[in-house]
Formats: C-alpha cells, structure tokens, sequence
C-alpha cells in the first residue's frame, strides 16, 4: 500500500509539473523538463511583471499544491525506508544484484521457452523487462528499446531500489 501511494503521488506530481510547464509556455516562460527544474520556474514567473495578476495567482496556488505534493512523497519514502529497515525480506531482496556477472538468479531458468538466452539473469531481467529488446542476428548485436513485459509494480520497485 505505501509503494501504491507513492507511485500515486509521483504521477500526480508529474501531472502537475506538465500542467505548470503548458500554462507557462503559454505565457512565454519557458522551462526545461524535470522535476527539480519546476521550483526555478515558479520563482522566475513568481519574479516576472508582465505575467498578469490572475495568472500569478494561479501559479501560486500551483506552486502551494506542488509543495504539499513534494513534502507527501518525502514523508512515504521515509515510511518506506523506515519499513525496509525493519523488514528483513526486503533488506535480503535489495542486495541481490542484477548485472550479468551474477549466477545466483537461476530460478526457471530450466524449461524455459526462450532458447537464445542462456544466462540465468538475462532471462530474469528479460522477464521482467528490465533489459532491451534483442534483435540479434548473423553475429550483430541489435538491441531494441527496453520492453514493458512482466509486472510493471516489480519491475519499477526493483528500478527504484537500485537507485538509492
């Protein structure tokens, strides 16, 4: 539940990030992508006196909403992190590593329907999609884009961990 609601906050973060950066390109002001690009963009139209009144109103109370935002997703990743740090599980789950020179992930690897593949932890990223689109042939290697197969909530849970 504390993963859901942090992915939920981040997607309405993002909406509201887009939507300030459309209304500010409207405008003229014009900013890059990112979220640590959003607050110098509500400084700089916050600063700006040709934007009219109305408009800076509206972007206040835009840059009020992204700060309770902002301070909500700090808040659940602490309750997150506080949760790691007492849950065993997930402690022994963050020290697995995912690279190629690990062996230790051969789970299914036997019986499996891909026969290109024969590293154990190529076959568990693939399956996951954590790894490119193979489109290999005659000796040339010619990866895709990274594909959306497999559970999107582990596959972003497992990103994330890996991040920190």
């Amino acid at each position: 539940m504390l993963a859901g609601m942090r992915d939920q906050w981040i997607r309405r973060r993002t909406q509201l990030t887009n939507a300030i950066r459309g209304y500010a390109a409207e405008f003229g002001v014009i900013a890059a992508k990112g979220v640590n690009k959003i607050e110098a963009l509500l400084t700089r139209i916050a600063e700006d006196e040709t934007l009219p009144k109305l408009a800076k109103e509206l972007f206040a109370q835009y840059r009020q909403d992204y700060a309770r935002l902002q301070m909500a997703i700090e808040k659940i990743e602490a309750k997150l992190m506080a949760w790691h740090k007492h849950n065993e599980l997930s402690r022994r789950l963050v020290k697995i590593p995912l690279d190629r020179s690990d062996r230790r992930l051969a789970a299914g690897h036997e019986g499996h329907r891909s026969g290109m593949l024969s590293d154990p932890v190529e076959i568990f990223s693939a399956w996951i999609g954590l790894t490119p689109k193979d489109h290999s042939t005659a000796g040339k290697t010619r990866l895709g884009v990274i594909t959306r197969a497999g559970d999107e909530s582990l596959r972003s849970v497992l990103v994330v961990a890996r991040l920190r």
